[in-house]
């Protein structure tokens, strides 16, 4: 089935989304509006991408089949209630962090097809991580359509929408750790006499082959950091220290509190 897509907000992730899916062929620039209030975000998006763009929600909802909700969460409020005027049976898809799907049933009624989107920052690079949850109203084919959007810009999973807080602490915070963990990375290695510029391309190669490594293979991760330790060598020793500051741990409780955290924002 064609559908024509109508995104609220133009920023990154809808611009992300966008060039995903022409690039992926899911859709052509003729089936995507976007609606945004900035006019100089409308212009970039309209030369780059060549795409119908509209400065408000008049005349435009009538055009799409399928709404994105790609705005900050401070903002859905106000979005929520010019929507309403708007929606009649379109598909919602909103990848606003945090707010539940009952969130939106307040704004615009209990029965409208809500399907929750949590991406990550690999969106923009099409190399995303991105988990959707959907309502009772939402049907298989839409749910399969949404999953292929959010395909077209990375790997997509279906969960319940209560496991959505630990995706958010996973994978939606996860780049913030990985950035943090490859500056350690770099960090030691001028620590041990490399310049920056040599350190930060081998730490953040050394983190991409790592894991493409563990992407092309159904290995448990310690199966292949056996295979890059030796009993007694120089990997090992390193191994010790991390476990010894508490590595390990650190992460896990790191994801435990952006979850919670989640929850704590969620609930608000």
């Amino acid at each position: 089935m064609t559908r024509s897509i109508g995104f609220v907000g133009g920023g990154q992730m809808a611009e992300a989304l966008i060039k995903g899916l022409v690039q992926a062929q899911t859709l052509t620039t003729e089936q995507i509006r976007v609606a945004e209030p900035v006019a100089l975000r409308r212009q970039y998006l309209t030369s780059t991408y060549d795409l119908k763009t509209v400065p408000s929600l008049d005349g435009f909802m009538d055009e799409a089949d399928v709404i994105v909700l790609a705005v900050k969460p401070q903002v859905m409020s106000s979005v929520l209630t010019m929507l309403k005027d708007y929606h009649e049976a379109q598909l919602i898809i909103t990848i606003a962090a945090g707010l539940p799907i009952t969130y939106y049933h307040h704004y615009l009624g209990d029965q409208s097809s809500i399907i929750r989107v949590m991406p990550n920052m690999g969106a923009l690079i099409q190399e995303g991580a991105s988990a959707l949850c959907r309502n009772q109203y939402v049907t298989d084919d839409d749910l399969s359509f949404a999953e292929s959007l959010f395909s077209a810009v990375g790997s997509a999973v279906i969960v319940e929408e209560k496991l959505m807080d630990a995706v958010t602490g996973l994978s939606g915070s996860g780049p913030a750790y990985v950035f943090s963990f490859i500056e350690a990375l770099i960090e030691g290695g001028v620590k041990t006499g490399l310049s920056r510029s040599v350190a930060r391309e081998l730490a953040v190669q050394t983190v991409l082959g790592a894991a493409l490594c563990l992407k092309g293979s159904d290995a448990h991760p310690a199966v292949l950091r056996d295979q890059v330790t030796s009993p007694g060598g120089t990997t090992a020793s390193g191994l010790y220290q991390l476990e010894a500051g508490g590595f390990k741990a650190t992460v896990i409780e790191a994801v435990e509190s952006a979850c919670k955290r989640s929850r704590e924002l969620g609930a608000k």
